[in-house]
C-alpha cells in the first residue's frame, strides 16, 4: 500500500470483501485474461498468480480514486508489479481455445 493510503478496518474490509466477490465468479486476471490463484496467501511472494487487487487508474496518478470501488480489477501480483503506474494495458479478450 502506498505511504499516502493509510490501512484501516473499513479499507481492509472493503479489499477482503472485493477478493471474496472475485473468487465466487472466478475472475482472471483483467491485464493477462489468466486464472487468477485465490487460494494463494497474500504475501506468498514466491507466486506471482496469487490475487492482488489493482487500481485501473494508478493511485499515484489518482489518489482520489484509491478507495472507489469502480477503479478496482482482479490481477495478478505479478501483473501488477510489472505495469507499475503505467497507464491500464488490457489482455486483448478471452482466448478461442486452451493453449498449452
Amino acid at each position: 500500500m502506498g505511504a499516502n493510503h493509510k490501512t484501516t478496518r473499513a479499507r481492509q474490509k472493503a479489499k477482503d470483501d472485493y477478493k471474496a466477490e472475485c473468487r465466487k465468479r472466478n475472475l482472471p486476471c483483467w491485464l493477462c485474461n489468466q486464472p487468477i490463484d485465490y487460494e494463494a496467501a497474500w504475501d506468498d511472494w514466491s507466486n506471482p498468480s496469487r490475487f492482488e487487487r489493482e487500481h485501473i487508474q494508478p493511485a499515484s496518478t489518482h489518489p482520489e480514486l484509491y478507495d472507489e470501488p469502480t477503479n478496482w480489477a482482479p490481477s495478478h501480483a505479478g501483473c501488477n508489479n510489472e505495469r507499475k503506474n503505467k497507464p491500464p494495458r488490457p489482455a486483448l479478450g478471452k482466448p478461442s481455445r486452451e493453449w498449452t
